[in-house]
């Protein structure tokens, strides 16, 4: 116990020498170009919902941005997979390669079609899927049948993986990508956690045949909710467009809507406000790699735990700092959350994996050795990019 509290407090004075405030949540946003002024033109106008200048302005901003073709903003990122999953004819009674490894948003929104979450493994280098081990597992584990590729023990079709780029940490994606095509399956990038991340000077989201994002109020620009989904295919974002506006067609007076669709357009207040925060994004990811810098000279003082550090060839948005302790360490996890928590610094584990949780505790899996290890050893510390400036 008192090896625990011991490198507890080494971790809060090391958090405290480096922010400067004795209370800290783990990530807020920062409110300091135009918001106020094109929330106020927004309101103005009276076009709060989805119709209304922003929404436009927001989406050739992600574009320019990520140098996707398209991008459809949405409500939100859990919509934004939803979505994309239905423009890849994901159906009832598919499976979906997903990682253990994720919120469980991913596999809520493949549940929403009554396709099943296969889950799969995570490596540390990078927080994201293991290519070496995903290969592996669908060389030995599936078969190609009709140019579909079939699990061998369920018999079902594995029509698409969705690899997350964790904690904004790109994940090996061109790897990925590649099996991937090799065993007919479809990728659908989850970069919710993302933006601003590249990886081989390639935006995260645009490697794959779409990629989702997520502005959520902890994301490190935010709409207040929101999402979007990005791709190079121009009857995919078309077709984005029309289900997420309700499948209505274009008539002065008519409501005529030609299939089921949904009401997942974001509302043009939202975008007013993420319009704003993108034009913000270099600051703040200028202060959240200064943030680690700081973090890293502190950390790297401390026996026993490391600060994660950006994977190879990649430029990460450092959306979270990750603590990672030794494995001789990880039954101490718990004690320091506790501490940390209780001297004002929120800080988080990991989230619970999918197959530890109930609903999804049946589903088919390959070895998860790996994202167990990474699990129990993490901890998320305070990582607001406005944290320098309070120093």
């Amino acid at each position: 116990m008192q090896k625990n509290l011991q490198i507890g407090q080494q971790i809060i004075n090391s958090i405290h020498n480096v922010i400067g405030v004795k209370d800290c949540s783990l990530h807020e946003p920062v409110f300091d170009g135009n918001e106020w002024h094109y929330m106020k033109e927004c309101l103005d106008s009276t076009y709060v919902s989805s119709v209304g200048k922003f929404v436009g302005q927001f989406e050739q901003s992600l574009v320019d941005l990520t140098g996707a073709k398209y991008a459809i903003a949405l409500v939100n990122g859990t919509a934004a997979i939803h979505l994309a999953l239905i423009l890849a004819d994901v159906a009832e009674g598919d499976e979906v390669l997903a990682p253990t490894f994720t919120f469980v948003a991913t596999a809520n929104a493949i549940s929403y079609l009554k396709a099943t979450p296969h889950f799969v493994d995570n490596n540390e280098d990078t927080l994201g899927v293991d290519p070496k081990k995903l290969y592996e597992y669908l060389n030995k584990f599936t078969k190609q049948k009709d140019g579909k590729c079939i699990n061998l023990k369920t018999n079902k079709i594995i029509k698409a993986i969705i690899p997350t780029h964790v904690f904004g940490h790109p994940c090996k994606i061109d790897e990925i990508v590649d099996i991937a095509r090799k065993f007919n399956i479809l990728v659908i990038e989850d970069a919710a956690e993302s933006i601003g991340s590249y990886y081989k000077n390639k935006h995260t989201g645009t490697f794959g045949l779409m990629g989702t994002l997520s502005f959520n109020g902890n994301k490190t620009i935010t709409t207040g909710g929101g999402g979007a989904i990005l791709t190079n295919n121009k009857e995919i974002a078309k077709k984005a467009k029309h289900l997420s506006t309700t499948a209505k067609l274009d008539h002065k007076w008519d409501y005529l809507h030609d299939e089921i669709g949904f009401n997942y357009r974001l509302p043009n207040i939202n975008a007013a406000l993420g319009c704003a925060q993108l034009e913000q994004l270099p600051k703040l990811l200028k202060s959240k790699r200064l943030l680690f810098k700081k973090y890293e000279d502190k950390i790297s003082l401390i026996k026993g735990v490391s600060l994660f550090k950006e994977p190879k060839e990649c430029k990460s948005n450092y959306w979270l700092q990750t603590l990672l302790l030794d494995f001789q360490n990880k039954n101490n996890r718990d004690e320091i959350l506790s501490l940390t928590n209780e001297n004002g610094l929120m800080t988080r584990p990991a989230w619970i994996l999918m197959h530890r949780l109930k609903q999804f505790n049946n589903n088919p899996r390959m070895n998860l050795s790996c994202s167990e290890s990474i699990a129990d050893r993490l901890i998320n510390i305070p990582s607001s990019s406005n944290l320098i400036g309070k120093n």
